[in-house]
C-alpha cells in the first residue's frame, strides 16, 4: 500500500504546484507583460479615475446619451457577476412584449424619429454585457442627442464618425462604437 500511496501524493503536489501555482502565474505575469490594458479590465479613466470598462457596457437612460443594448443580466442591468442571455426565443410571447416596449420607449423619446429601430437598440446581445451599438443604432439616436444637448446634428455625427471602429484587418467582425466612450467624448464637449 505505501509503494502506491506514495507516488501517487507526490504525483498530486507536483502536479498541484505547477498547474495550480505555476502556470497561472506564468499566464497572469505574460498578459500584464503583453497586454497590460486588458489584463487590468480595459478600464477607462478620467481625471486619473476609473468611469468604467470599454468591455462591459453601462446603463444610460437619460436623452442627451447614447443608449446602449439592453441588458439581460439581473438583478441589474449589466451586471457583470450576472453574465448571462435571457434565453428566449423569437416566438416567446416575452421576448415580443419586451422589444414592443423597447421600440415604443425608444419613439417616446424621440417622436419625430421616423427611421426603422436598429435591431441591437431593443435585443440584448448572448452576455447581456456588450459594451457596444453598431454604427447605425449610434446613427438612430444622433437627433435625439444633439436636440437633447442643445448641440448641432453634424457635430453629434461627426462625433460619432470618430467613434465608429472599424473590423479587424477591415474583414474581422463588425464596424461597432463603444457607448461609454462616446458619451464621456460628448461629455467632453461642454
Amino acid at each position: 500500500m505505501k509503494t502506491i500511496l506514495r507516488p501517487a501524493l507526490v504525483m498530486f503536489t507536483v502536479l498541484t504546484l505547477v498547474t495550480g501555482v505555476a502556470y497561472p502565474l506564468v499566464v497572469t505575469g505574460a498578459a500584464q507583460a503583453l497586454f497590460p490594458a486588458q489584463a487590468g479590465g480595459s478600464l477607462i479613466l478620467r481625471d486619473g479615475k476609473p468611469v468604467g470598462s470599454a468591455l462591459i457596457g453601462q446603463n444610460f437612460s437619460d436623452p442627451g446619451h447614447f443608449w446602449g443594448r439592453p441588458s439581460a443580466t439581473g438583478p441589474m442591468p449589466y451586471n457583470a457577476a450576472a453574465s448571462s442571455g435571457a434565453n428566449q426565443g423569437p416566438l416567446n410571447p416575452a421576448l415580443v412584449d419586451a422589444v414592443k416596449g423597447r421600440i415604443e420607449a425608444l419613439k417616446a423619446a424621440d417622436p419625430g424619429n421616423t427611421a426603422p429601430v436598429p435591431v441591437d437598440l431593443v435585443t440584448a446581445s448572448a452576455s447581456g454585457l456588450d459594451p457596444h451599438i453598431s454604427p447605425a443604432a449610434a446613427r438612430y439616436q444622433v437627433a435625439r442627442v444633439a436636440k437633447a444637448r442643445k448641440l448641432p446634428v453634424e457635430k453629434v455625427q461627426a462625433l460619432v464618425g470618430q467613434h465608429t471602429e472599424q473590423p479587424l484587418l477591415a474583414v474581422l467582425g463588425e464596424a461597432r462604437v463603444n457607448v461609454l466612450q462616446l458619451n464621456l467624448a460628448l461629455e467632453a464637449l461642454r
